[in-house]
């Protein structure tokens, strides 16, 4: 288990899960405010340190595409449809995650309860050490959040927030990478 918490930017990976426009409209306005500002700070934390990231859109035709701050913060990193909850019955996005040769991978998004949680249940299932970033995940209610986050705890995923896991990540004080990613948690 020690292994699983010691984040490693040579080991880890990002899996944005559903960040949605239309998908948003459905959650409480302050709630997806503070969800999306952390998925953001996790994302441009993720490129200034190197760490590469997935994104997964679920049925875009109907749920619309990732909305615009989390589309700027993920940059050029490839976006992957899905109909399935589980991101990791996308064959297209195992694929490329297990290609990636990362055996850590940090999921945010949402909803936590649903998409969240079967992808951390696939991530595990093949073999990752899989983390999700309370503080960058989202139900439409915060006890499906919670239920999301407890059920993914019992399975052997472990939960953290954004400052937690970048900080893991960077591993030492001083740098640019540092004044970065610090200016990004302000």
């Amino acid at each position: 288990m020690k292994d699983a918490i010691r984040l490693r930017p040579d080991a880890a990976a990002v899996l944005c899960v559903d960040m949605q426009e239309r998908l948003a409209a459905a959650m409480q306005p302050e709630a997806f405010a503070e969800a999306e500002k952390n998925a953001v700070r996790l994302l441009r934390g993720a490129r200034v340190l190197g760490v590469p990231i997935f994104t997964t859109e679920q049925y875009p035709r109907g749920l619309g595409h990732s909305t615009p701050a989390v589309r700027d913060a993920f940059g050029d990193a490839p976006v992957f449809e899905k109909v399935h909850f589980s991101a990791f019955d996308a064959e297209d996005l195992a694929a490329a995650i297990r290609e990636s040769g990362r055996s850590q991978l940090l999921i945010c998004g949402m909803e936590t309860h649903i998409c969240v949680l079967q992808t951390a249940l696939g991530a595990l299932d093949n073999g990752l050490d899989s983390q999700v970033v309370a503080d960058a995940c989202l139900s439409r209610t915060a006890a499906n959040k919670a239920v999301g986050l407890e059920l993914a705890r019992s399975a052997g995923a472990l939960v953290t927030s954004v400052e937690t896991a970048l900080f893991a990540l960077l591993g030492k004080a001083g740098g640019a990478e540092f004044k970065e990613i610090s200016r990004l948690i302000r």
